[in-house]
């Protein structure tokens, strides 16, 4: 069928904030949608409330809000768009929630508003523990034994029944949100409990638990013709109870038999049919190694995580398919984007293997829980391409950036026999590297797989890579045809140096007398029965090149980001893309190097090249030799692809804008001192240390408390604010691992507020778009403090200052494009923190608050277009009208044993925006954005350090004075007492069950929490367990006074005054 005449106008709705379970991918695959729907000449408006996407951008729809996901706002953006149609499977699980309470309450009935792509009926049978069981029992798909529960007794009834271990999945979760898997009755409580309250309808679904089976994935797509595809098989290494998101991956699934391959097809087809699924959908399978029984896991009706890895494995465009199906079309009409010649009623065919491996935020989070279960943890992955499965799972361990770049890592060879085998039962992140060292000792398979349930087919693989470190250490001459075999199987130089005592460049030359180069293979989509016209390619040292060699136009290399990690996330992604767009349209062609399958970047058709490679220096090396770009932009890639500078450097390719000597400037601190002192600048007192003995002389001499860090990281890995010498001591010793060629700086600590700015500078003029004020104060970092634009409480002649110092510090440094300053304000006085000659996570919400297209500007100044000619002025540009506050959002509730205390070390994963006439109008969107909602009237629990009691009793009378009720521990409320502010003693922990706090917020008598600890920031169980009963119980939690006074300003605009004459 052509397209429906009766859609017009379409209300996409995106993902919102970035948190472990739902990250990048609906940003690609929103993107995507959007464009294909503009293609067709369909009105779009957006509504997502993260600033830092692609998605969010003004060209992507024809009206974009960046808005709070929240029902009553999406009725508002319908009244005022009047859209006839909304598309919700593009959002992920936030975008189908929402849909489904507008659906329920019968708002979109009443307002003639149809959901198109797929029907609430099909939504609801997928989405609905209950009605899921009942569909699949109806058309005969096995699924294992459960029953849905809305209480935590019917819950451990049922348990009693099918035995222990247990499986539960609340129903309209993401990401296995309040999932797991309980092995007794208190286990079952515990995890009850928490999962029927994140649930929309308060339902768990209590379910056998067939934890060892294969878990298999299929990615199918359907019109409403019923014509059905399958688009990609994939198999998790890990077998079922390990959450898919955590897995490492295989596509095309490696380990199955015809027979299964062609029963799991069927099977997911027929369930398609039967859930009348309109565009991509998503089924998960267990499959008993032992037999060929099956059952059903899950159905995912829209577009996923799964469907962005299978979407860059193939080449298969599903975001897009998936959007011209929701208007109508055909299979058998939509053109195959890759091929320009198949129909996308065209299965793929994959001629070379993928694997994908999740980034775990456990080198940020070392206190956190590693092991691994059906609750998502991963912030990012990688996927890498290889003609071989060994030669992929290589590449995907040097893609994560975990300065690991083989199966050689950790101390396992130091552990007995009997220790190995106790680790082999853990299952986490590490499981891998415990496997390749037991294969070492010549552990046989049937051991490793009884205990690990990991099939023997990859057990026998690792073993192929093991044997090839053996080989390797006990050559004698490394002659061509072991060496050409180690690279087939992806050994990076560096390896195959330190494992047969050569240097990484003896073993280069080798290649090179050898002959001995990696070659690009085409991604296709078809196996190469057709040519390609939009080819994205991959490595491998097995075959022939397919790339065809290019010139004419001037080259330019963009380095991307690789995985999204906290502290590196989207941002980056997102100045990416549109430096790529720009040189294009400035008639350059482009080329992109990165890994990460979730993001705009990796998509089929954002640059005229695309290689998906790890981004290390050999690997990059690879493509400049071939390629030999006209220059590099580092700038854009966080730092990922700061840290190529060098080595770029080396390979002779010009490093397009600020030179590496002066990035080197800003990150080395004694150049740095020099260039502040010829610019007159203030900035706190410290020194640049090696030892321990050096760093305690230099905090001698500065006086406690001090801010202690490693140069060159992201995200304030490693801060600390150090109190004492004993800190500083055990701080030195674990800390300075973070960069060993690298000093650890020292500085005096300054508590003030603190404001960053982003600039752009030509070399001649600087422009700066926007300071933005944080909320918090100094010393909770950048990325986790709200920051408001423009800024609130800073005098016009501090805003001045800055602007001044931003121009002299951008001239001084030679900055060519983006840079990022923070300062910190005390006692009228300006004091520069630190400068990051790069673009920082602050851009994509400077540029759409301020209208500033900053990534395109930057880019264009390195193409050598001054900001004049651009037609920017120098200096601080105009205000704008509105106030638009950025708020972090957390993913706490997916990481067990993270303590949500905030600090100097960056937490968040992900960020919202308001935006409104006033500021308390633009913190209370903002909260409400990012989950923090306070209901108008209720009770607040005080817990407050001495330091700060004085500051706290203000907040205290305003809360009392709105209506709140004031609950505070023992000194607390004593001193609150005393200042004539009323407060009921609860107790600490344990003193007595029912009135301690976590029974208070468990009982649903307390709506929030304030809890700090002072300048000393020492840890105490008391505190910790405090506040992770605020996070089970997904009420507020303030650690920090700032945001609790914003929150307090919010309630006070949004009540009336009661008070006697």
């Amino acid at each position: 069928m052509p397209k429906r005449e009766d859609i017009k106008k379409v209300l996409v709705i995106g993902s919102g904030p970035i948190v472990i379970g739902q990250a990048a991918e609906f940003d690609y695959a929103g993107t995507q949608a959007c464009r294909a729907l503009q293609e067709e000449g369909v009105e779009v408006v957006l509504v997502n409330s993260n600033p830092a996407t692609i998605m969010t951008d003004k060209d992507i729809a024809d009206k974009v809000y960046i808005e709070p996901l929240t029902a009553s706002v999406i009725e508002k953006i319908i009244e005022k768009e009047k859209p006839d149609s909304i598309l919700p499977t593009l959002g992920g699980q936030a975008a189908l929630n929402l849909a489904m309470e507008l659906v329920e309450s019968g708002y979109l009935e009443k307002s003639g508003v149809k959901l198109i792509g797929t029907s609430p009926s099909t939504i609801k049978k997928a989405e609905d523990r209950l009605e899921f069981q009942q569909t699949m029992e109806k058309i005969g798909e096995p699924i294992a034994a459960g029953q849905v529960v809305k209480t935590v007794e019917d819950g451990v009834e049922f348990a009693k029944v099918i035995g222990y271990p247990a499986v539960l999945r609340p129903a309209y979760t993401l990401g296995g949100s309040g999932g797991g898997i309980a092995h007794n009755q208190e286990e079952l409580e515990t995890i009850l409990e928490n999962g029927l309250r994140l649930s929309r309808v308060g339902e768990v679904l209590v379910e056998r638990y067939i934890g060892g089976w294969k878990e298999i994935e299929y990615e199918v797509m359907r019109d409403e013709n019923g014509t059905c595809i399958t688009i990609c098989n994939m198999e998790n290494i890990d077998p079922v109870g390990v959450h898919t998101g955590d897995s490492i991956v295989v596509a095309p699934s490696q380990t199955l038999g015809d027979k299964e391959y062609q029963m799991l097809r069927t099977s997911a087809l027929n369930i398609i049919t039967e859930l009348d699924v309109h565009g991509g959908c998503n089924v998960q399978y267990a499959l008993n190694p032992d037999s060929f029984e099956y059952c059903v896991i899950e159905v995912n009706p829209r577009v996923s995580r799964s469907s962005a890895l299978a979407s860059k494995a193939t080449g298969y465009p599903i975001a897009k398919v998936t959007a011209k199906i929701a208007i109508g079309y055909t299979l058998d009409e939509i053109e195959n984007a890759v091929t320009k010649k198949t129909y996308a009623s065209f299965e793929p065919m994959l001629d070379y293997c993928v694997v994908k491996m999740p980034r775990l935020p456990f080198d940020k989070f070392i206190h956190a829980k590693r092991t691994l279960t059906t609750q998502m943890k991963a912030t990012g992955e990688v996927m890498s391409i290889g003609t071989n499965f060994e030669g992929a799972l290589m590449k995907a361990i040097r893609s994560l950036e975990q300065h690991v770049d083989s199966l050689i890592f950790g101390d396992y060879d130091k552990l007995t026999d009997d220790e190995l085998l106790k680790e082999l039962e853990k299952i986490d992140d590490l499981r891998i590297y415990v496997i390749a060292e037991a294969i070492r000792r010549g552990f046989d398979y049937d051991t490793i797989f009884n205990i690990t349930k990991i099939d023997r087919w990859f057990l026998d693989k690792i073993a192929v890579l093991v044997e090839m470190e053996k080989k390797l250490a006990q050559a004698d001459t490394l002659d061509k045809a072991l060496l050409q075999e180690a690279k087939r199987l992806e050994f990076p130089d560096k390896v195959i140096g330190s494992l047969t005592g050569k240097t990484e460049r003896e073993i280069k030359e080798l290649r090179n007398e050898y002959n001995i180069h990696a070659s690009y293979k085409m991604v296709d989509t078809c196996a190469a029965e057709f040519d390609a016209a939009t080819p994205y390619y991959y490595s491998c040292y097995d075959g022939e090149n397919e790339v065809e060699e290019t010139s004419g136009k001037k080259k330019v290399m963009v380095l991307g980001s690789g995985p999204i990690r906290i502290g590196q996330g989207i941002e980056f992604d997102f100045c990416s893309v549109h430096c790529t767009w720009s040189f294009k349209k400035e008639g350059y062609e482009t080329i992109i190097v990165n890994n990460n399958p979730e993001t705009v970047s990796t998509d089929f058709d954002i640059a005229d090249k695309l290689y998906f490679e790890p981004l290390t220096p050999e690997d990059v090396q690879n493509i400049v030799d071939f390629e030999k770009p006209d220059g590099a932009v580092v700038q854009f890639g966080g730092q990922t692809a700061i840290k190529l500078t060098e080595a770029l450097m080396k390979m002779g390719v010009p490093i397009l804008g600020t030179s590496a000597k002066d990035v080197d400037a800003a990150e080395d601190r004694e150049l740095f001192d020099q260039i502040l002192r010829e610019t007159k600048i203030p900035r706190a007192s410290g020194g640049t240390v090696f030892t321990v003995e050096e760093a305690l002389k230099v905090a001698h001499e500065l006086g406690y408390p001090v801010l202690v860090r490693p140069s060159y990281v992201l995200g304030g890995r490693a801060m600390e604010i150090v109190e004492n010498e004993d800190d500083l001591r055990s701080y030195m010793r674990t800390a300075v691992k973070a960069s060993p060629d690298h000093p650890v700086l020292v500085d005096s600590y300054i508590i003030g507020r603190e404001c960053e700015v982003d600039a752009i500078s030509d070399g001649k003029d600087v422009l700066i778009p926007g300071i933005m004020e944080h909320i918090e104060r100094a010393g909770v970092h950048s990325g986790d403090s709200m920051a408001v634009y423009p800024p609130q409480t800073l005098s016009k002649k501090i805003q001045e200052t800055i602007a001044d110092y931003t121009k002299r510090l951008a001239i001084g440094l030679n900055c060519i494009g983006m840079m990022n300053i923070q300062f910190v304000i005390k006692d009228e006085t300006v004091y520069v923190i630190e400068v990051n000659p790069r673009a920082s996570r602050t851009v994509p919400f400077l540029s759409k608050v301020t209208d500033i297209p900053m990534a395109q500007v930057a880019t264009n100044l390195i193409l050598g277009k001054s900001l004049a000619e651009q037609g920017y002025k120098d200096g601080l540009y105009s205000e704008s009208n509105h106030v638009h506050v950025k708020a972090p959002v957390f993913s706490f509730t997916k990481l067990a044993k993270v303590d949500s205390l905030l600090g100097p070390e960056m937490k968040s994963t992900g960020e919202v925006m308001g935006t409104d006439a006033t500021l308390e109008k633009a913190l209370y969107k903002a909260f409400e954005a990012s989950y923090l909602h306070l209901p108008t009237f209720g009770n607040v629990i005080f817990t407050i350090h001495d330091d700060t009691k004085e500051e706290a009793l203000d907040l205290a009378r305003r809360f009392d004075a709105i209506g709140y009720g004031i609950y505070a521990t023992e000194g607390t409320a004593k001193f609150l007492n005393e200042h004539g502010v009323h407060a009921t003693l609860v107790n600490k922990l344990g003193e007595n069950d029912d009135n301690d706090i976590p029974a208070l917020v468990r009982t649903g008598k307390a709506q929030a929490i304030i809890n700090t600890v002072g300048n000393k920031r020492t840890y105490d169980e008391d505190g910790a367990a405090i506040r992770s009963s605020a996070i089970e119980a997904g009420i507020p939690l303030f650690t920090a006074l700032d945001t609790a006074d914003a929150m307090v300003r919010v309630l006070e605009s949004r009540s009336f005054t009661t008070e006697a004459i």
